[in-house]
């Protein structure tokens, strides 16, 4: 299979918003490159030089760059990805130029591309989230291994939207709860959940290519055997009552979800969002406060915000 790079010229500051602009427009995997990251760099442990120009690096601004099938409409998805990053102006982010620059790739130099980006990262206390092609061993017994492989899509769980929603379960789940998973992408919430003590876990998505990247995800986690993975529009036609609602979705999307989302919790259930870039908060509060919800605590990291809810029993 064919493969074409798309990367965004953009700042520093606007590097997570093209992120999720990239992810939503499909893209299978984001790199990025940061010149701030470059110009951090100091000398080693037992004081090496580091000569930047040993090392491959852009010079200015940041570079975002996803990865999509080559037989997609690249040039109309070139002409949105343009159109959507310079509209970050509107939500106070500089994008830079916003420039697409397009190439092809083959599957092979994809994959070796992403493996040499992709390490284990600790994205909580508890948590640690470990590729599939890397050993790893636990730094203290409470410490979680969560086993995932993206593959081609869907991400690897530690972007500041899936570690807020990760932070909020460690937080709130005490375990024996039961957890609806909107959204689920790679599965990454809904292991996690899991491994925390859940007692039964539903995900959801639209994109049949998402629940099967899930499906491999519960195999490289033979301890998961608690989820129960299918295709949805959000909760539409969902009977089941959860402990706990989780949704690592846009803002735009999660407005519509807020009423759905009411319907399957039980009393004094925990409703927890994240993928709300912090323009669009007041726009999920308000949403939140129409349906009744008791907003108990806000979580931030860098410009997202993940909101964590309750409806009341009186």
């Amino acid at each position: 299979m064919k493969w074409t790079e798309l990367s965004v010229q953009t700042t520093n500051e606007a590097v997570d918003a093209v992120s999720v602009i990239l992810e939503d427009a499909g893209s299978d995997g984001v790199k990025i490159e940061d010149a701030d990251d470059y110009k951090n760099l100091r000398a080693g442990k037992f004081g090496e030089i580091l000569d930047l120009e040993d090392i491959p690096h852009i010079e200015n601004g940041a570079l975002v760059t996803g990865y999509y099938v080559s037989s997609s409409d690249i040039k109309a998805l070139v002409s949105k990805i343009e159109s959507q990053v310079l509209a970050l102006k509107k939500f106070g982010l500089n994008p830079g130029s916003g420039k697409v620059i397009q190439k092809p790739l083959e599957e092979t130099e994809w994959q070796t591309e992403w493996e040499k980006y992709y390490h284990p990262v600790r994205v909580t206390r508890y948590l640690t989230v470990v590729p599939s092609w890397e050993s790893y061993q636990k730094t203290s017994p409470e410490e979680k291994i969560l086993k995932l492989d993206p593959g081609m899509a869907f991400g690897t769980g530690t972007h500041p939207t899936t570690q807020l929603c990760l932070q909020a379960l460690e937080m709130y789940l005490r375990g024996g709860e039961k957890v609806i998973d909107v959204g689920t992408g790679s599965g990454v919430l809904s292991i996690a959940a899991s491994k925390m003590g859940a007692s039964e876990i539903k995900a959801y998505d639209l994109d049949q290519v998402a629940v099967n990247s899930a499906v491999e995800n519960l195999k490289l986690n033979p301890d998961v055997k608690n989820v129960q993975l299918g295709t949805n529009d959000l909760l539409a036609g969902i009977q089941a009552q959860a402990d706990i609602v989780v949704a690592n979705i846009l803002a735009e999307i999660i407005v519509p979800l807020v009423p759905q989302a009411k319907a399957c919790l039980k009393p004094n259930g925990i409703f927890i969002t994240s993928g709300i870039i912090k323009e669009k908060l007041p726009t999920v509060l308000s949403a939140l406060q129409d349906q009744k919800f008791k907003i108990i605590e806000i979580l931030q990291m860098k410009d997202w915000r993940a909101v964590v809810a309750q409806i009341p029993t009186d």
